[in-house]
């Protein structure tokens, strides 16, 4: 099962989305080039089995440059403004949000059965991060939210990119290493001290302590770089690839997950996010993984972009 909630809409952007608004196919200098190479995905020593997070397998890469940060507010703002595009939380007229940070004044909202702390908010979007009355004011620098796979990918489009695979993100993730757990190496966050990047410290979901000052989204660049110079590859928020989603099993309740992977276009995203923590989502780690549908949106989950090189 996934850390966060999915939906499945039968009207789909990415059957809809006119990408004739995209701007000229510039890299823009900040971002830094991987060289093409063999390389690796997933992991021999799956934590969540269940996710597909092995085999451990070889691959492939052709150059690609990367951006060291997520796509920010203020990035995303540029390309609403520019093309006129609507996201799919907009479409929809709601989005998900984690309970505990509703603004003072939200209205109620209808809990997610299997998972009550996630809400299907009406009015939470990207410009909305935890539904009206919130806004963006002093998150310009803070990653987008409430962006489906479906507006990811315009978004790359616009700007010349695309979305990276798995393969390449996890690669990217490494920064070089051979095969670390995280993108700083093997040590393993704490709740106190070692607080490498933005995920949950406390209990899940009832206390969360904040040590390291954020109860949501943190800005890019807060946490230090890997060895790439890329930043926030694991925490702050799930990230989402051109990969779809599906788990190299024959077992049976693989073929089934993979059957409804397929049925409602579920795409991988990777890093996990502020929410995240060992007791209960152990998804920040490289190889972990997660499946949504193209269409679903939620207020832990944007993207980064690559370029072809």
């Amino acid at each position: 099962m996934s850390c966060c909630p999915s939906r499945h809409a039968a009207a789909s952007l990415e059957r809809q989305a006119d990408f004739a608004t995209a701007a000229p196919t510039v890299i823009p200098a900040r971002f830094v080039c991987i060289a093409a190479c063999v390389s690796h995905l997933g992991t021999a020593q799956p934590e969540l089995p269940r996710d597909g997070e092995g085999p451990l397998r070889r691959t492939h890469l052709r150059a690609f440059a990367i951006d060291p940060y997520a796509v920010t507010n203020g990035w995303f703002a540029a390309f609403v403004a520019a093309t006129g595009h609507r996201t799919e939380a907009e479409r929809l007229g709601s989005s998900f949000v984690f309970a505990p940070n509703f603004p003072p004044g939200a209205s109620p909202a209808q809990a997610v059965a299997d998972a009550p702390w996630w809400r299907d908010v009406q009015g939470a979007d990207w410009a909305h991060p935890e539904g009206p009355p919130s806004s963006l004011i002093d998150r310009a620098d803070h990653p987008v939210v409430h962006v489906s796979y479906n507006d990811a990918r315009a978004f790359a489009a616009w700007a010349g990119g695309r979305l990276p695979t798995e393969a390449e993100w996890e690669h990217a993730a490494r920064g070089g290493l051979p095969d670390p757990r995280f993108p700083w190496g093997d040590q393993e966050p704490d709740d106190d001290v070692f607080l490498p990047c933005n995920i949950w410290q406390g209990r899940f979901p009832d206390d969360n302590t904040n040590r390291d000052g954020f109860p949501a989204t943190a800005p890019v660049g807060r946490f230090p770089a890997n060895a790439y110079g890329l930043h926030e590859m694991c925490g702050n928020v799930w990230e989402w690839c051109a990969t779809p989603f599906r788990i190299r099993s024959v077992g049976p309740r693989a073929r089934a997950r993979n059957a409804h992977a397929a049925q409602s276009h579920e795409f991988v995203s990777k890093g996990g996010s502020y929410l995240c923590h060992r007791s209960y989502c152990y998804r920040y780690r490289i190889a972990a993984r997660s499946g949504s549908s193209a269409d679903t949106s939620t207020g832990n989950t944007g993207f980064r972009i690559v370029f072809d090189v």
